[in-house]
């Protein structure tokens, strides 16, 4: 039997282009609800959308193993749905419920999963970056062939740790794969403001480890390059830093105002929207139906319906466990201590009453 090919990659077969469509998808409605359910006031806190970046999450994660770590931003969701944390979970732990992926105390910013090595969700600007250079060097120093992909935004590039983690990894030559999702404002500063070199990939140059720049908006293109970029990392070449060039058509967070990018910048970029882009490409090349499509989109609400329902049906955290995971238990702390140690301290805390 002749499997399809994907439209425009010769090696993508039609199904998997057709999974790529579903996965972006599914982050865009899922996103959608929960503006939704924030405007009702069922998530609370901050919440940031990932609406118009579906393409480099889905791209790039399509080229991880199972064993391959992830460690993201603030701006997560797309992310965790990709890599297999249920839709109902990521739900939960935006209501805060103890049936999250968190248990109901991370929320939108602090998604995480150790079974399926994601981890975080860092709500500090270039946080993950450092955590992403010990998990590549644990990785190393076990002789475990797997790779660590550490995502972050144009922002971080202004941090020290953004540079502190390069060289160290290009030093090391760990299997690290520095993504940077430059969606060209960092909150709502430009990218222009804030770094005299906007070319991001080319600061990979400063500390000798390969960089390339992608279409963030293209899926295909950013799956391409991620599978090579991986390729050498897990090869023992070291670091690769990937750029992807993309833009959130929404606004940085539910309270941003968004006074600093003008409305014509914003339709000009829906114009390049990576779900109609890709549906284009299928539709051109005879891969994708309206039924087809239909479909999906079908599959994709019964998903986020029953997200919904898995939240809002899951349980608060009782009172008592208030402080579960803050202070260490009472037993715990006198396991260990002797009697006479005991004895000691209670010498010292009774003061003794000269006759």
């Amino acid at each position: 039997m002749v499997i399809p090919k994907c439209a425009a990659r010769p090696d993508c077969t039609r199904e998997h282009g057709l999974e790529l469509l579903y996965q972006m998808i599914r982050i865009r409605r899922f996103e959608e609800k929960c503006a939704e359910l924030y405007s009702r006031g069922k998530i609370r806190g901050f919440l940031h959308l990932y609406i118009g970046e579906e393409g480099v999450a889905v791209g790039a994660l399509a080229a991880l193993d199972e064993d391959d770590a992830i460690v993201a931003t603030y701006r997560e969701h797309g992310q965790a749905l990709v890599r297999g944390i249920p839709a109902g979970e990521i739900m939960a732990e935006m209501y805060g419920k103890a049936n999250g992926c968190s248990r109901g105390r991370g929320g939108s910013m602090h998604l995480f999963d150790a079974r399926r090595r994601f981890f975080g969700g860092n709500a500090i600007v270039g946080g993950g970056l450092p955590m992403a250079v010990g998990l590549a060097l644990a990785d190393k120093l076990q002789k475990r062939e797997r790779a660590t992909v550490c995502i972050f935004g144009d922002g971080a590039v202004a941090e020290g740790a953004f540079h502190e983690s390069l060289n160290l990894a290009a030093l090391w030559k760990l299997p690290v794969l520095f993504l940077c999702e430059n969606n060209l404002y960092a909150m709502g500063t430009a990218i222009e403001r804030h770094q005299s070199q906007t070319d991001i990939a080319q600061k990979g140059a400063n500390y000798g480890i390969p960089a390339e720049a992608v279409d963030g908006m293209d899926v295909l293109a950013v799956e391409q390059v991620s599978r090579l970029a991986l390729d050498g990392v897990r090869s023992g070449a070291g670091p690769f830093l990937l750029e992807a060039r993309t833009y959130r058509f929404r606004a940085h967070s539910m309270y941003d105002a968004e006074l600093y990018r003008s409305k014509d910048e914003v339709e000009q970029w829906k114009r390049r929207d990576p779900i109609a882009f890709l549906t284009a490409r299928l539709r051109e090349a005879h891969q994708l139906s309206d039924g087809e499509l239909a479909a999906l989109e079908s599959r994709v609400a019964a998903e986020i319906d029953e997200a919904v329902a898995v939240a809002e049906g899951g349980p608060w955290e009782p009172l008592a466990d208030l402080t579960k995971d803050v202070y260490t238990p009472q037993s715990t702390v006198g396991a260990g201590i002797t009697q006479a140690t005991r004895a000691s301290r209670n010498a010292v805390s009774q003061p003794q009453v000269t006759p």
